[in-house]
């Protein structure tokens, strides 16, 4: 055996690990140029400057792996190989054309977004600033790639000295893989969501100045109140002390009003959730609220938040004779909820059902509220978990809004796959729409409204540019349907899939969903959950006239900078869209 064939068999299986961060290459150029400028097009959320170069960054960075993988899986199979010093040029040449071309036409794809929505153009220096944040992502992804190199050759080299060198080198990736792995999820991760639920736990525990506690014994968290104020949490403070009161609701139509009841419960209220849902159904029959005609029970978002846009309209419609409850089961915002305590939230959800549906059975038909069920993203898809369909056979509750349901609920997901032929992905429709129903800003399509509801009544509702509700994992290989069909009037038209860039792309639209502009994105209008609302509760009494004004009343108040009649959410707060 000659010394270069020794050579190869020691340095061949490290080339898999290694190569992708060797010298450069013109065919990883060439494909990270192409999966550059496919991340600059546009999807269904504005991308700011910064996150959108991390993400041209790091698309770079795989395609130029890609590239560099497939010249290495050419040369280790001995394919036949020729002078490519001319190719080099050229794929030189097509590589700064795609990059300076798409950045030049960025700000034109950005702009297609933002006017969809309604939103002022980007700023010319856009491009300038994505460019240099792509090529600082790039050269940190580099890094670590020959840092990986690195450690994997070193491990190859002692391995050597005892095992044969192909089994060393599978055994040395191996190892480095693992070892990087542990450290980003093991080590960095759990040290993140550490100091992140710290983090939110002190700031959840903070006492608002500007939000004193209830001196009504009525009100959740009042000197007579079975919950303590100071235990209610950032959010259940806010919950229980905003939103209109029997004043504000009576000045606005003309009619008698009740005060609204709102029930909450925090994490620091109980030790387990069992606990915190018996907790809540007490202070339900202490407030009566079980002599409402209205009770929706609410699963609020990763921290606890409630969105003011859906509960202030519904306490309109119905002149303040209804209560709300719900309770906290975390501290973390929605997506670390998700990924750091994923069963918290429909445990929870169960237990507060549980407790109160087994209550409001007991109770006379005739003299009970009229139960329902709300929450928006993972509130929604934790609140479709929380009750059981074999349960209610017997007496079913009356229905349900979930509004921005996460892609990953398993009731939608089923829904919106058995939908009728020829409905659309973004506004499904299911069978006779006796039952469920969705709708858009523009509410339901025109064959739902003449048909009748049935004794349950669910309404989802989600806009087409919510990448929260229409992102999936197939999306990385695979053109989703909603794409092929007609796009909703919020959704860019130049709106395109590229293969593994479109799935990087809304997965950073995810993460950014909830800064757009209110109507659009996952940030839900109050003027549209009126709309949701009146078909979910039955609303009667009220006319097209006055239910229009009603919407205004709200749209002011936004454009005034308040999502409530009585309280604006603080910057930087998990609010509007959880």
């Amino acid at each position: 055996m000659s010394v270069n064939t020794i050579g190869k068999r020691k340095s061949g299986w490290a080339e898999i690990a290694v190569a992708v961060f060797g010298r450069f290459s013109w065919l990883g150029l060439l494909l990270g140029a192409l999966l550059f400028a496919s991340a600059l097009t546009p999807t269904l959320v504005p991308r700011d400057r910064l996150p959108q170069g991390a993400l041209a960054g790091l698309c770079f960075f795989i395609g130029y792996a890609l590239g560099v993988l497939f010249t290495w899986l050419w040369t280790y199979l001995e394919l036949p190989q020729r002078s490519v010093t001319p190719i080099r040029y050229v794929a030189a040449a097509l590589s700064i054309g795609f990059v300076v071309n798409s950045l030049w036409r960025s700000a034109a794809w950005q702009n297609s977004v933002r006017a969809a929505m309604g939103m002022p153009p980007v700023d010319s220096i856009n491009p300038f600033v994505v460019c240099g944040v792509a090529i600082l992502t790039f050269a940190v992804l580099l890094t670590l790639g020959r840092l990986a190199k690195w450690l994997a050759l070193m491990l190859d080299r002692r391995m050597q000295r005892y095992i044969p060198p192909r089994v060393a080198m599978i055994l040395a990736i191996t190892v480095t893989a693992l070892l990087f792995w542990s450290l980003a999820n093991d080590v960095l991760a759990r040290a993140v969501f550490r100091v992140l639920d710290a983090s939110y736990r002190q700031y959840d525990a903070l006492l608002e100045p500007e939000r004193p506690q209830p001196l009504e014994s009525g009100k959740t968290g009042s000197s007579a109140s079975l919950v303590a104020w100071n235990e209610l949490g950032r959010a259940g403070r806010e919950f229980v002390a905003s939103g209109p009161d029997a004043a504000d609701i009576s000045a606005f139509t003309g009619r008698p009003a009740l005060e609204p009841i709102r029930v909450y419960v925090g994490l620091q209220s109980g030790q387990t959730p069992e606990d915190r849902a018996r907790l809540a159904l007490d202070e339900l029959k202490r407030q009566g609220a079980f002599s409402r005609s209205i009770l929706i029970v609410i699963t609020p978002t990763g921290t606890g938040w409630i969105d003011p846009a859906a509960m202030d309209p519904v306490e309109y419609l119905h002149d303040g004779n209804i209560a709300s409850v719900a309770v906290q089961y975390s501290y973390l915002s929605s997506p670390l909820s998700l990924l750091a305590q994923s069963a918290y939230g429909a445990e929870t959800a169960r237990a507060l059902f549980s407790e109160i549906y087994g209550y409001w059975t007991t109770l006379p038909k005739d003299k009970r509220p009229r139960l329902y069920l709300h929450g928006l993203s993972l509130g929604a898809m934790n609140s479709q978990l929380s009750a059981r369909l074999f349960e209610m056979i017997d007496d079913p509750i009356q229905g349900a809004l979930w509004s921005g349901p996460p892609f990953v609920s398993a009731t939608w997901r089923t829904v919106t796959k058995e939908r009728n032929a020829g409905s659309l992905v973004r506004l499904p429709q299911f069978r006779d729409g006796r039952l469920i129903r969705f709708m858009d800003q523009s509410g339901f399509p025109q064959q739902e409204t003449t048909s009748p509801w049935g004794p349950v009544r669910i309404v989802y509702l989600q806009y087409a540019s919510d990448p929260i509700v229409f992102f999936n994992f197939d999306d990385f290989y695979k053109e989703p349907d909603w794409m092929r069909e007609p796009l909703g009037h919020d959704v860019s038209p130049r709106l395109g899939w590229y293969p593994i860039v479109t799935g990087f792309q809304l997965i950073l639209d995810m993460l950014v969903a909830n800064k757009t502009p209110i109507g659009f994105g996952h940030v839900y209008a109050p003027w549209h959950y009126i709309d949701a609302w009146v078909a979910v509760t039955d609303v009667r009494g009220w006319s097209e006239d006055q239910l229009a004004a009603l919407k205004k009343h709200f749209e002011t108040a936004e454009e005034k900078g308040a999502t409530s009649t009585k309280d604006t959410p603080e910057p930087g707060y998990e609010g509007r869209g959880g």
